[in-house]
């Protein structure tokens, strides 16, 4: 199947999986390739504007990969992953909502610079 985006992971979300059990990374990841291919509001949700969500939940928890989309290339479009948490709410926390948006803030300034 023809994949409608590729991942990017930054600094923080790569941190965040590798600090995952294995098998609750793979799961994150599976779904991760499931949404690549086929659109599923219940994995890859729009927060706001600006802001998605990737989510898994796996064995009683909650995992939260936030991310935003870079359509500046021609050739392919990305999804640039922030970082990641545990979700314990029922919402979102806004501080990490704040936080995605200072990283895509400080990611395209320093794509403008390269």
């Amino acid at each position: 199947m023809e994949k409608h985006f590729e991942i990017l992971f930054l600094d923080d979300a790569y941190e965040f999986l590798k600090g995952l059990d294995r098998r609750h990374y793979k799961k994150i990841l599976y779904n991760i390739r499931k949404v690549q291919t086929e659109p599923d509001p219940d994995l890859f949700k729009k927060l706001n504007n600006e802001i998605w969500e990737l989510r898994t939940f796996y064995q009683g928890l909650h995992y939260r990969l936030l991310a935003f989309w870079d359509k500046t290339l021609t050739t392919e479009t990305l999804v640039i992953s922030t970082h990641g948490f545990i979700k314990k709410r029922s919402k979102v926390p806004d501080q990490e909502i704040q936080k995605a948006i200072r990283l895509r803030i400080k990611y395209f300034e320093e794509k403008k610079l390269k």
